[in-house]
This record gives structure tokens, C-alpha cells and sequence, in this order.
């Protein structure tokens, strides 16, 4: 069954906050926390409440949208209620667009009247309409999106200086810590929810950048966009999704860590756009099955599944094959942390790369490129193997043949993949145990490129030298390329 993930949705504002001090800012000056020191168990959210809820806005949009064509009624022609059931169904009718309205939250972050709220919030909307807590509403300018992150940046025009709250820290947050919600689920009005962190670095893929804080704060349709507040008063988290079968909260909210939102936030501010660093390469997860088959110790890293041929990693020697261990001193625990890291980076700065390659390790230095200037794959090309019947390699479950013209066609074989043709899969073979299947093309055996059918039996019976209990295969598969370990156990 489905997890049944949710976006908070449209319809309210939310907050979150903790415990004693704080650090929203009202008439342009930031307030001093309350206590030096945030409870370890507080009494009361009262005062931090008091003080964040001014920072804490409605977002109410509007979209006009085409109402949709009904189609015709199934009246037999010539029935001679014919009339009567069109008079019917078309009396009263609305023609023509309609206008839709939403409600989420947001909240500010500068006294001169920057909104941080949720892309979903706001998306489409022909309208935005930001309402304080005093009752004033002001029209909002779009500043720029980032749908990634779920994160969107609106700009207000105020009379005066507008109270506002700052981003914190989220990396120090730690599992159990308090946080606060201030919003008005379900269009109700202010409410303060308060809860602990439940988990850090969720990925309910949502995006590529999944690394979201889990809490058990109530959170409920309408917080979208709301800020999720730590003891301190800063935002450390943007409430953005829950996870409920109903649509309310069932103790299970999920927020954009700050560390990420300011981050993006403040891109959107500088140039209306992410700018988002770009390796050039594209991973897959390792697994323990492909770790033996690398010669790593544990399953760890990123692997290079395959090179963009005028990227920047091509541009500092990373080839498929490789597995990246740390980039720019970070250790990459699992292949998502790498895409995450990269983004974060600027672009134009020079980083060093851990890499593991043929059992060595060693580092390359690579220079990051702009995100959306990302070339197409252009993967080596080799000569054509030559015209011969179809193989049986029993030991892996697969008949190969070369890569003919007709095999190109049959298959959509682009012309610049070059390298062994899967003719057939046996059922029970290994080979079938790992979803390969006819139409495939090997292009790596052993991570050493191969050109024929001897190439592959070569390759395997190496590996198998070795004492590895799998082979690494490189496949063509659905226009990607990745890594498959196939067993090489009787």
C-alpha cells in the first residue's frame, strides 16, 4: 500500500517555536531571549509564543482556472425527452473560468518585508495575499521558487518595519529536542502546537534533496510553508508535508531543515533563481552485493554509474566505475548525501574528491559547474563487434550476441552505446535474479570495457579468478547506464 504522504496543503499558517527565549524582531529590532538558557523542560510556551506569533502570517492566494467541458449525456437521438434532458442538465450551469482560492502559511524574515513559504503554497497562483496577525494585508510580489526544496520567496511593501524571525542552526538539533508550531490549521486561526523532534534526515522522496526533520508537533492542512521554531526562537525547519491517511495530523509532520531553506532563501533573494553546484555524474546506491563486487570493505559512498563527457567531473579524471567517498571533506554515508552536498556547494569553487577505484583510493580535485548548464551523456564509443551467432555464458544465466543494425532497431540501441548484447535471459539464472533482460547491452565487465563476446567471457572468468563471488556488469538498459552484480556462485 501506498504511504499516504501528504503536502500540508493550502489552507493555513503554522509556527514553531520551544521554549523560553526568543528571537523575533518586532518594530525592525530583534528581541533578546528571554533566558540565557532555553528549559531542558519547559513550563510554558506562553511567552515564546507571545512574542514569534506577530512573524507568523497567512498566505491566501487566488488562481482563475477554465471550468471543465462536461461531456455530452448518453440520450439516444430522436428519444423524445431529448429536450428535456438537455434543458436539464444545462440549466444553470456556470460558463466560462472560474476563480479558485487557497490558504497556507509563511512567515517574515527581514523587517523590510521578505515571506518565506512553500512553493505548493503558492504555485500557480495568479494572486498573493499576505495577512498579519494584527489584521493588515498586504499584496505580495513573487521573488522566485524552488520547487526541489518546496521553498518560495515573497516580498511584501509595509509602512513601517515588520517583525521578523531568524534561521537557526538546524545541524545542532538534536532528536527530543522541544520545537513550537504557530499557525492556523484547517482556517481556524492562531494555534500554537508544541512536540519534540522525532527523526532527523528523512527522505519521503519528495525531491532530490530530501533531508528532512521530523516532528511529532501537530501539523495539519493550512501549515504549509509555517516555520518550525527550536527553544531559541529561530526557525529551524519549514513545515512542508505529513504523513496521514485522513489528511489531519496523526503525529507525523515533516519540515524543510533550515540549513537547507536559508541556504536557498537566500539565492532566491540575490538572484530570483537557485544556483545549485553540478558535478556531472550520474549514482546509484551500493549495496552490500555491490561492495563485494567493487572490493569495498562496507557499502558506502556513491558510484559513478556514468560521466557527462564535457562535465566537471569528467574534466578532473572521474570515471564510471569509481565510488565517491568524501567530497569536500564530507563523508558520503549513502548515495543520497552526495546530490544534497554538491547543491550546497558554490559553483566555481574548487573541492577535493575521495574516490575508490580498482580497490585504491585516491583523491581528484574538481572544479563545479552551474547546475542548469548540464550537457547531455556522451558515453565512449567503440568499434562494432563483428557479425556472429548468439552465445550461451551459462555462468551467468545469459545468451550474448554482438550489436547488429537490426539489433539497433529492434531494441532503440542508440548508435553511440557500444559494447555486448543481451540476446537472452535464462529464467532461473542468476542474470534473471537481477533483472536483466533481452535488449539490454553490456558495456563493462569488471569495470574494463568490453567490445565482444570473448571480451565478456575473459572479463568473468578474471573476476572469478580473483575469488570474488560476483561480477560487476556496466549495463545499457532504458537509455540509463548502471551497475549490476551478478553472482558468480553455482
Amino acid at each position: 500500500m501506498k504511504t499516504p504522504f501528504r503536502r500540508i496543503g493550502r489552507l493555513a499558517a503554522v509556527v514553531a517555536v520551544a521554549a523560553a527565549p526568543t528571537v523575533a524582531v518586532i518594530g525592525g529590532a530583534a528581541l533578546a531571549p528571554a533566558t540565557a538558557q532555553a528549559e531542558a523542560r519547559p513550563g510554558s510556551f506562553a511567552d515564546l509564543a507571545e512574542r514569534l506569533s506577530p512573524a507568523v502570517v497567512n498566505i491566501s492566494t487566488a488562481q482563475t482556472v477554465e471550468r471543465p467541458e462536461r461531456g455530452d449525456r448518453q440520450v439516444p437521438e430522436g428519444n423524445p425527452f431529448e429536450d428535456l434532458f438537455r434543458d436539464f442538465f444545462e440549466r444553470g450551469r456556470p460558463q466560462g473560468p472560474r476563480e479558485v482560492q487557497s490558504l497556507g502559511s509563511g512567515f517574515v524574515i527581514s523587517a523590510e518585508g521578505y515571506v518565506v513559504t512553500n512553493n505548493h503554497v503558492i504555485e500557480g497562483a495568479d494572486e498573493i495575499t499576505v495577512n498579519f496577525a494584527d489584521g493588515t494585508s498586504l499584496d505580495a510580489e513573487l521573488v522566485g521558487t524552488d520547487p526541489k526544496t518546496d521553498i518560495a520567496l515573497l516580498k511584501v511593501s509595509p509602512e513601517g518595519p515588520l517583525p521578523f524571525v531568524k534561521f537557526g542552526d538546524s545541524e545542532q538539533s538534536r532528536v527530543g529536542d522541544w520545537v513550537l508550531a504557530i499557525g492556523n490549521p484547517f482556517g481556524l486561526g492562531g494555534s500554537v502546537s508544541a512536540g519534540i523532534i522525532s527523526a532527523r534526515d528523512r527522505n519521503i522522496n519528495a525531491g532530490p534533496y530530501d533531508d528532512f526533520i521530523q516532528t511529532d508537533a501537530a501539523i495539519n492542512r493550512g501549515n504549509s510553508g509555517g516555520p518550525l521554531f527550536n527553544l531559541d526562537g529561530e526557525v529551524i525547519g519549514v513545515n512542508t508535508a505529513i504523513i496521514s491517511p485522513t489528511g489531519g495530523s496523526i503525529g507525523i509532520g515533516f519540515a524543510v531543515p533550515a540549513a537547507i531553506a536559508d541556504n536557498v532563501v537566500a539565492q532566491l533573494r540575490e538572484f530570483g533563481t537557485t544556483k545549485r553546484g553540478w558535478l556531472g555524474v550520474r549514482i546509484q546506491t551500493v549495496n552490500d552485493e555491490l561492495a563485494e563486487a567493487l572490493g569495498l570493505e562496507t557499502a558506502a559512498g556513491a558510484l559513478v554509474a556514468d560521466v557527462t563527457g564535457d562535465g566537471p567531473a569528467a574534466d578532473a579524471g572521474i570515471e564510471a566505475g569509481d565510488v565517491i567517498l568524501k567530497f569536500d571533506g564530507q563523508d558520503i554515508a549513502e548515495m543520497r548525501d552526495l546530490p544534497r552536498i554538491v547543491a550546497d556547494t558554490a559553483v566555481g569553487s574548487t573541492v577535493r574528491v575521495v574516490i575508490f577505484r580498482k580497490g585504491k583510493t585516491q583523491s581528484v580535485k574538481v572544479t563545479l559547474g552551474l547546475l542548469e548548464e548540464q550537457a547531455t551523456l556522451q558515453p565512449a564509443s567503440l568499434q562494432p563487434a563483428e557479425e556472429q551467432a548468439p552465445t550461451d555464458l551459462a555462468t551467468l544465466g545469459l545468451q550474448l550476441a554482438p550489436i547488429t543494425d537490426a539489433a539497433r532497431a529492434e531494441y532503440s540501441i542508440p548508435e553511440d552505446v557500444e559494447g555486448v548484447l543481451i540476446a537472452g535471459v535464462m529464467p532461473e539464472g542468476p542474470a534473471a535474479t537481477e533483472g536483466l533482460a533481452a535488449g539490454q547491452v553490456i558495456v563493462e565487465v569488471g569495470q574494463e570495457r568490453v567490445a565482444s563476446i570473448e571480451d565478456v567471457e575473459a572479463q568473468v572468468e578474471r573476476v572469478r579468478g580473483e575469488g570474488k563471488k560476483a561480477v560487476l556488469l556496466l549495463v545499457h538498459a532504458g537509455g540509463d547506464l548502471r551497475f549490476v552484480p551478478v553472482s558468480l556462485e553455482e
